[in-house]
Formats: structure tokens, sequence, C-alpha cells
């Protein structure tokens, strides 16, 4: 089938790629020019503008954005809505708010999915995991390249309506939160407790077999090897906090406790105030770089 691909950022590249890869069409636009190329140097043929785009696609036309969150994706809507009608399927890949994506699906022509997306740059080889919200004949309609983006069919599914996809990545942002933090504090224990031990053997000791392994431990093992046993000189310094703060907030309207996360959001926050830096969070930051290949900040 043919895709449009508009936002062409580290994520978006490998949309393209993947799609490419398995045999579909892809036309391809970005802001930045060197970008349209690096797309077509993959396969996919360049556009000069999201209008030319459009008119290259097929009277069909399926769109996937990967631009930031907020104000990119509803200018770039604004310029795609007179150019579509309700036979087309546009997809948003972004970490946009579930709440913004029913707002969305509700104000433009096109059939509207909100795509969770989750496995970061260092999934690229291994494919995704997508959490789909929209109408259910769109999402049937893009499985192709659903099935080609995500690890395989059992990589992406239908979450529900227009933002239960958003939603869903949402609460996993939490959970992810919570998770790192556990294994930030425990690792702290290792590190300042009673015995001299070998952090990254023990990551892969708890990785082969027991109950806690993970792709998150995983990282921590190689955290550990590149950084050094005391994480050198890796900062107590955890950025992001949008979704997370987002799970806080539905969890508190919902009344539902989630202090696991809500205590995971607050290290987050309490990392950027001046204080002696704490274990647990400067391995939160390297994680960070592991699985989405943010940038590590580190000490002066």
């Amino acid at each position: 089938m043919q895709l449009g691909v508009i936002g062409l950022g580290r994520m978006g590249q490998i949309v393209v790629n993947r799609v490419v890869d398995a045999g579909h069409e892809v036309v391809a636009f970005d802001l930045s020019a060197e970008a349209v190329a690096t797309a077509a140097d993959a396969g996919a043929e360049p556009a000069e503008s999201v209008e030319d785009l459009v008119d290259r696609l097929g009277d069909d036309k399926r769109i996937w954005l990967m631009v930031p969150a907020g104000d990119a994706v509803d200018a770039t809507l604004d310029e795609l809505d007179p150019l579509l009608d309700e036979d087309d399927v546009v997809v948003d890949g972004g970490n946009s708010h579930f709440e913004e994506s029913t707002r969305r699906a509700d104000s433009v022509e096109a059939a509207y999915l909100d795509c969770g997306t989750s496995g970061g740059p260092a999934g690229a080889e291994l494919g995704f995991s997508l959490m789909i919200g929209g109408p259910e004949w769109a999402y049937e309609e893009l499985t192709p390249v659903f099935d080609a983006v995500a690890t395989g069919p059992a990589g992406h599914d239908r979450m529900g309506p227009a933002g239960s996809g958003h939603y869903v990545k949402m609460v996993h942002n939490g959970v992810e939160y919570a998770l790192m933090q556990a294994y930030g504090e425990g690792f702290e224990l290792l590190a300042e407790g009673r015995y001299d031990l070998d952090l990254e053997a023990v990551a892969r000791t708890w990785n082969n077999g027991a109950v806690i392994r993970s792709w998150l431990l995983e990282l921590c093992e190689e955290a550990f090897r590149e950084e050094g046993n005391d994480l050198g000189d890796v900062a107590d310094h955890v950025a992001g906090g949008s979704t997370g703060t987002w799970t806080v907030q539905e969890a508190l309207e919902q009344e539902v406790p989630v202090p696991l996360i809500y205590q995971a959001l607050s290290e987050r926050f309490g990392s950027r105030a001046p204080e002696e830096g704490r274990f647990s969070r400067r391995l939160a930051n390297r994680l960070r770089y592991g699985f989405g290949r943010h940038e590590v900040a580190r000490e002066e």
C-alpha cells in the first residue's frame, strides 16, 4: 500500500525505513530538506510540501504524522484538513495528550487514529509496540502498515475509540517511570550496601531467568558496562515528565491511587533541585538514553 509520512525525525525515519522494507510505497515530507533526502535514500518518494505529499498519494490517502506533540500537530492538521475527505486516514504517532486526540478526531474530516508508540529509537530493529485508538475500519485499513512498523501482528492492537491509544500510552509511560524508579532504588541500595558488588554482573545474572528480568534491566546492565560501576559522570538529572504528570492527573480525576507512579514522578522533579545527587536518579537518567537515545545529562 501507499503511505505518506510527515515528520522525519528519529522516529519518523524509522517508520519510513520499516514501511519501505516491508515492500510498501512511502511519500515523505519534513521541513528539513536534509531529513527528506535521508528518507529518499531509504527508498521513499520525496515531497516538497504537505500539499505536494497529498497530491502524490492515490485516491484513498493514508498519512502518518510523526511530528512533536502540541502545536505542530494542529498546524499540520490545519494544512491537511482541506485536502482530505472522510475516506482518508491520518495517524498521529506522537505523544499527544488523549484529550487533544479526541478533539482532533472530532474536528478533522478524515478518520483519525491516535497511535501510542513505544520502543524508542533503540527498538527500531525489532519494531515498536503500537497502541491505537479510532475507527475500527481505519485501523483495519492500516493494518499492513502497523504490521510493518510494529514487531508484527502481535505488536499492535486497537484499544478502542478516539483517544484510547494515547490514553493507554500515557499510562504505559507512568508504569515506565515506576519501573525505572524501582530498579534505580534497588541498585542504589546495592551500590551503598555492605558488599562491594559488580553491578553489571548483578544485572546480567538477574536478566537470566530471574523474575525481574526485562529490557529495562538489560539497559541497566548496559549502563554499568559502559559507564562503570559508579556510573561515572552521569548526572542526577532525569528529564521528561509530561506523560507521567498526565497519568497522575488522570488518576486524581478517576480517584485511582497510583502511589508508585506519583513517587517516581516526584523523584524525577526532585532531580532538578540543587541537592546531593541520588544514584537511583542517575541510573534513570542513563536508562532514558538506553531506550530512547535521549541525551545523558552529565556532571560538569
